[in-house]
């Protein structure tokens, strides 16, 4: 392990995030909510850590696999320390646990939150949840490969350590011209989303918030009720097909805009990705009709809306879903394991990953009938590597083990079986709201401290998708 250049890399990524938080700045000026300072200060402590690394470790040696994912492990924990500090400097959130809690939820992306009077906080802090979580979805590190070139150091062990999904699609020879690809893609979308919101009479403010959210597959808004607050269908609905969108692979949204819709149409991840979603709204829509809405247009919008948000792992609510029939409400729960494509920035296990569960399983059922037969699993038309489908395995059993034991903590903190089972795949899926007592009305400002931990290490392994936390806890790792 080459300590000096992840220190270097680490002070890299502290100084981009000390120019990260001054963003919320100007806004702070325009409405006077007289937070400026704590971000000022804030940056303040990043320029010196990440001057004194930066400058203290001058290696120009190339990055390992090992030393790819520290610095993705340790960089999101880095960035939920440090990004914690204006919620703590200017009292928003006094308690540091909570701090970073908030923080941990919007870097990777989750959503929960510890707030129970959002829209009592200071524009510049509101602005500052969500710009935290559009950061977090493409992801900082991708980001951060645009400026390693001056670091020295090449950056594809960083790519395949952070994009979620079994595999990196890689768009261009050089890794940091991908990266600039997705992000410029990342960007596109985000004004699009603006400049609809705002035609459909949203505050540019408020607007720009959720666009970061709802990009990022987030989910923070900077109203108490969420989308709940906007009694807009028009607003509803485009938040609707953003979230749907934020949950494709972004290769293909690259691909969509070169002109080459086809990669789209022979891509089977995004057909079983858009079935699952309209199924799961035929459902919702058949269950609540009736009893729960009496206007079909209204039981569309608002059950398109949750089975979005749901199964892209965002977390916007229009709706309190616990007041659904339970079959409904099991659905959204299914969906929570699910979650978006690979290479999207929704979390959860991944369309993929499921997929290749059951072609898998399938052929094993065929070769019981047929035991000289040869059948390979594929992803459309490609024969997925035996490695790629050992590391679905693995992550799969990893994913529902470490669900398994996150509960009994949860029940040990003192939470109900519901509330707290809810509360660990809400948060190990990155989807943010649950059910019981984190429902989509509710927040987790009651969870106990050791039950916060244990939620604040699921966001981290749901994000980085378990193997890039896990690997550093080896101690062969560590060794030469």
């Amino acid at each position: 392990m080459n300590l000096p250049l992840l220190l270097r890399i680490l002070g890299a990524l502290s100084l981009f995030l000390a120019a990260a938080l001054l963003v919320p700045v100007p806004f702070s000026l325009y409405f006077h909510d007289g937070a400026w300072s704590a971000f000022v200060l804030a940056a303040a402590v990043c320029l010196t850590l990440g001057g004194v690394l930066f400058r203290a470790f001058p290696t120009r040696r190339e990055i390992s696999v090992r030393e790819g994912f520290a610095v993705v492990t340790l960089g999101w924990s880095l960035y939920a320390l440090l990004g914690a500090l204006p919620f703590v400097f200017c009292g928003s959130i006094p308690s540091v646990l909570d701090a970073v809690f908030e923080t941990m939820s919007g870097f990777t992306t989750t959503g929960a939150s510890i707030l129970t009077d959002i829209e009592a906080l200071p524009e510049s802090i509101l602005l500052w949840r969500s710009f935290t979580q559009w950061l977090g979805g493409m992801g900082i590190i991708v980001l951060s490969l645009a400026i390693l070139p001056m670091l020295g150091v090449g950056g594809m062990q960083l790519f395949k350590a952070e994009v979620p999904g079994p595999t990196a699609d890689r768009l261009k020879p050089r890794i940091q011209d991908t990266a600039k690809l997705l992000w410029e893609v990342y960007l596109l979308l985000t004004v699009a989303q603006v400049v609809l919101l705002v035609l459909g009479g949203m505050s540019f403010f408020d607007s720009l918030c959720h666009a970061f959210s709802t990009l990022s597959s987030g989910g923070f808004s900077p109203r108490n009720a969420s989308m709940g607050a906007y009694d807009s269908a028009y607003l509803q609905w485009i938040v609707t097909l953003f979230m749907f969108l934020a949950g494709v692979n972004f290769s293909l949204h690259y691909y969509m805009l070169r002109g080459r819709p086809r990669e789209l149409l022979r891509n089977e991840e995004l057909r079983i990705y858009a079935g699952i979603t309209l199924v799961a709204i035929a459902i919702l829509v058949f269950t609540n009709q009736g009893d729960i809405y009496q206007s079909f247009s209204e039981n569309l919008r608002h059950s398109a809306f949750q089975v979005a948000s749901i199964l892209t792992t965002t977390g916007f609510a229009t709706a309190d879903y616990e007041k659904w029939p339970l079959l409904n409400q099991y659905i959204l729960v299914s969906l929570m394991f699910i979650g978006g494509c690979a290479g999207s920035t929704a979390g959860g296990i991944k369309v993929a990953r499921i997929l290749l569960l059951f072609k898998h399983a399938h052929v094993q059922i065929y070769r019981l009938i047929h035991p000289r037969a040869v059948r390979l699993v594929k992803l459309g038309e490609r024969p997925v590597d035996k490695d790629v489908m050992q590391s679905i395995l693995g992550f799969f059993a990893l994913f529902i083990g470490i669900f398994v034991v996150a509960s009994l903590l949860m029940a040990a903190s003192g939470m109900d079986l519901v509330s707290g089972g809810a509360a660990v795949i809400a948060t190990l899926g990155n989807v943010g709201p649950g059910l019981g007592s984190v429902g989509p009305v509710d927040n987790y400002a009651h969870v106990s401290p050791f039950g916060k931990s244990v939620l604040i290490a699921c966001m981290l392994l749901g994000r980085l998708e378990l193997f890039t936390v896990l690997v550093l806890f080896f101690p062969t790792f560590w060794r030469k």
